[in-house]
């Protein structure tokens, strides 16, 4: 099943770096938010990513074109031409695609301009700014047993993003942006979604968390997975300083991996 990540977006607010290369690629430990997350997925046994690429694009790809080489032990030998020999090879077993989906294309637009690239029923979403320890595996279980189009992770936080309205039986009933006075669980990512969800997005346009998702609740095929754990967001420089910090005290919730 491959893994949907969308990194296309400013970051303006977080850092200085994000008038280099795009917010998923900023660093927490030495390595990108990106690939924090693909680590999460890569430890249930999701290895195929689309990354959603735009706002500097090409830092994604030359990152990704060097981690092999980065990561492994090599002799280049030019005694007779040019020639490389991998010793040691520390890379995960990923298969990579970046897409260009557009500078200024919208969450729902990214998503849109990917479905070449989705060939089965259902792919799994998330965004490339928020790191969790929700059980991946348990949670396409519960996409499954339902079979709604979508399921989204629920939290709840103090700081607000899509605000859900969540039935007793897990059915998000409402979905709206989010409100400074609300309590509700909110919207984390960490989505399934199943080959629909495009029926739903008109074109570039298209805000995902607006129309689609508020259209799927309308109509009873919007599922939330309720999550207890560790859920944290990358939008502030004081919310990147805490993921730091957890990671330099060797305590980061979201490292679920081993090495």
């Amino acid at each position: 099943m491959k893994v949907v990540l969308l990194a296309g977006g400013f970051g303006t607010r977080i850092s200085e770096e994000s008038q280099f290369k795009p917010k998923p690629m900023i660093e927490i430990g030495g390595m990108p938010i990106l690939w924090h997350i693909m680590k999460e997925y890569s430890a249930y046994g999701f290895n195929e990513f689309i990354i959603c690429a735009g706002y500097k694009q090409h830092v994604i790809k030359e990152w990704f074109a060097d981690y092999f080489l980065h990561t492994s032990d090599i002799t280049f030998d030019f005694t007779d031409g040019n020639n490389m020999i991998v010793h040691n090879k520390h890379t995960e077993p990923w298969k990579v695609t970046v897409v260009d989906t557009g500078l200024n294309t919208m969450t729902g637009g990214r998503i849109k301009r990917i479905k070449q690239y989705i060939t089965e029923d259902e792919f799994m979403m998330t965004y490339g700014d928020g790191v969790c320890d929700v059980n991946i595996q348990k949670l396409l279980e519960f996409h499954k047993q339902h079979g709604k189009i979508a399921t989204l992770t629920a939290v709840m936080q103090e700081q607000q993003k899509g605000i859900l309205d969540i039935g007793g039986d897990n059915a998000v009933h409402s979905f709206r942006e989010k409100n400074v006075n609300d309590g509700n669980p909110i919207n984390a990512g960490y989505m399934v979604l199943n080959r629909k969800i495009f029926d739903y997005i008109e074109g570039d346009d298209t805000v995902f968390e607006r129309v689609p998702l508020t259209r799927l609740a309308e109509e009873g095929e919007l599922m939330s997975y309720m999550h207890k754990g560790f859920w944290q967001c990358m939008d502030t420089k004081r919310e990147l300083d805490m993921l730091e910090k957890l990671w330099a005290k060797n305590s980061a919730p979201w490292k679920i991996w081993k090495n």
